[in-house]
């Protein structure tokens, strides 16, 4: 597995993956790595659901065979994950129907990122990412 880090800017992993299925479970050990490096486990739950569900997106609506998924420390409890593929289709929220199993997606993601998340266009397609704040980890009592 290749893990490159930004060379300047905020501190950041990313990596190319394949669109398919598997590749969420890439993610999260991605974004499980670089939160644990960072000393910010505490978002690992939350961060796995937001990965999760942005490259899920990504392959099911995407094109061409690979993604690139980013995680990057934006701030001193912020991070920021980010799925880049080459459409120029924007994700909508949508309402999921009480008994559908799909529509959830964005709603999850919003949730947990307290609305925090957009898209960037691209000029060969486009980046969907979400921040999230990472609570101060709570000292044993």
């Amino acid at each position: 597995m290749l893990i490159e880090t930004a060379g300047v800017g905020d501190p950041a992993y990313k990596q190319c993956l394949p669109r398919e299925p598997e590749s969420a479970r890439i993610a999260r050990h991605l974004t499980a790595s670089a939160l644990h490096t960072w000393g910010l486990i505490e978002a690992k739950d939350s961060a796995a659901a937001v990965v999760t569900e942005l490259v899920s997106n990504t392959v099911r609506h995407a094109r061409r065979d690979t993604i690139q998924v980013t995680v990057t420390r934006t701030g001193e409890r912020l991070v920021r994950i980010a799925v880049v593929d080459f459409s120029p289709e924007f994700p909508e929220a949508r309402n999921a129907h009480q008994l559908g199993e799909a529509g959830r997606g964005l709603a999850i993601v919003a949730a947990l990122c307290d609305g925090r998340w957009g898209t960037d266009p691209l000029r060969w397609g486009k980046r969907v990412w979400a921040e999230l704040a990472v609570p101060e980890a709570k000292p044993d009592e």
